[in-house]
């Protein structure tokens, strides 16, 4: 319920930036550069003069934008591989497979900077990075869970009935292996910001002047010795969004497995 909590007011922020937020993440005041925390600018301005704590508002909308939109390409394509290898299996669940192992093989983080390196930085491009860098992780669930319903008496009867194999897949199999799904992708957006984050920190995701949290830390860490806290608060930002959805992903695993219940 706490991660439920943060999650909301996040996407509050995200929804009413433009009402919420002090000033506009664009608007400069080169007299005002690296000031500390004050009045007029709560969390103070970074390294151009610009409000951090409107940037962070508005940062709200990139980060959720890049975390859904890339957990849902991993689900949709990871999700619809997987059910293909763990409900004809044989031959081409050794290929499905077997093309899982080799991206798995590949730490996420590297496979991601591989794709946004060959086809560029941007906002469309760190989330495909991002999300294609996740499809085994669904692929792996959704087969599993696959493997155990697809011999239930429910499969069985919808076999009997004369259902085709696209029906069955879709109507019967995939509802019932939500549960593991959902919890995966709730965990899945704290590690696609985290990624996206990454990616823009080391310069190769989203470019500045989109207020993106992970490139707000990058340009504040050549000035931390004299102004902490153009890094500090886009840091905070982070840690708090993922803390909050990794707590929200527990409290989902717990309430839909029904093996924890009392």
């Amino acid at each position: 319920m706490v991660g439920l909590v943060i999650i909301t007011l996040i996407v509050l922020c995200a929804i009413f930036a433009d009402v919420i937020a002090p000033y506009s993440y664009r608007e400069q005041n080169l007299d005002l550069i690296a000031q500390k925390p004050s009045r007029d600018h709560l969390l103070g301005t970074d390294d151009l003069g610009r409000d951090i704590l409107s940037r962070i508002i508005y940062g709200t909308r990139i980060s959720l934008l890049v975390g859904l939109v890339a957990v849902s390409i991993s689900a949709i394509i990871g999700g619809t591989l997987g059910a293909l290898a763990g409900f004809y299996g044989g031959r081409t669940d050794n290929i499905i497979m077997r093309v899982m192992d080799i991206m798995l093989a590949i730490p996420s983080t590297l496979l991601a900077i591989a794709i946004v390196s060959a086809f560029g930085g941007g906002l469309v491009n760190v989330m495909i990075a991002v999300g294609i860098s996740s499809v085994p992780t669904y692929a792996r669930i959704v087969k599993a869970s696959v493997i155990s319903i697809k011999e239930q008496e429910f499969v069985e009867a919808a076999r009997a009935v004369g259902s085709r194999d696209r029906r069955i897949i879709l109507k019967h199999i995939i509802p019932n292996s939500m549960a593991p799904i959902i919890v995966q992708a709730t965990i899945g957006v704290a590690s696609a910001i985290l990624s996206a984050a990454g990616l823009s920190f080391i310069g190769l995701g989203i470019q500045p002047p989109t207020p993106e949290w992970g490139s707000m830390l990058s340009s504040g860490r050549y000035i931390i010795r004299t102004a902490w806290h153009v890094a500090t608060f886009p840091g905070i930002a982070i840690m708090i969004t993922i803390f909050a959805l990794n707590v929200l992903g527990d409290g989902l695993r717990d309430a839909l497995d029904p093996r924890l219940k009392r």
